[in-house]
């Protein structure tokens, strides 16, 4: 399943990343609507879920959420809704971890 997030705020750590595999940090913005995937290595055995995907959280709850790989990339989000068929684009597409 995926799940779409309002990102409320992020880091200036994000703008500063320029190591070729982490560039898509910059590209990051406040207001845009992300698409989180939970995919099994990352989903739990016993709940199908993945920690931080807001499952009981409604849409006025913020969410924190950090990029792997640059811990000083960090923000908040907000849920929108949970999608049992992932249909992300490719822009503003990221996995749990």
């Amino acid at each position: 399943y995926c799940v779409e997030f309002k990102t409320e705020s992020l880091s200036h750590h994000c703008a500063l990343e320029n190591r070729p595999y982490a560039r898509w940090m910059q590209y990051l913005r406040e207001g845009h609507t992300v698409c989180v995937a939970c995919q099994p290595p990352a989903m739990n055995t016993d709940t199908h879920r993945c920690s931080g995907d807001g499952h009981n959280a409604d849409g006025s709850k913020i969410l924190h959420w950090e990029a792997v790989g640059n811990s000083q990339c960090q923000g908040t989000w907000k849920k929108i809704r949970q999608l049992e068929h992932c249909s992300c684009p490719l822009v503003h597409s990221f996995i749990f971890t």
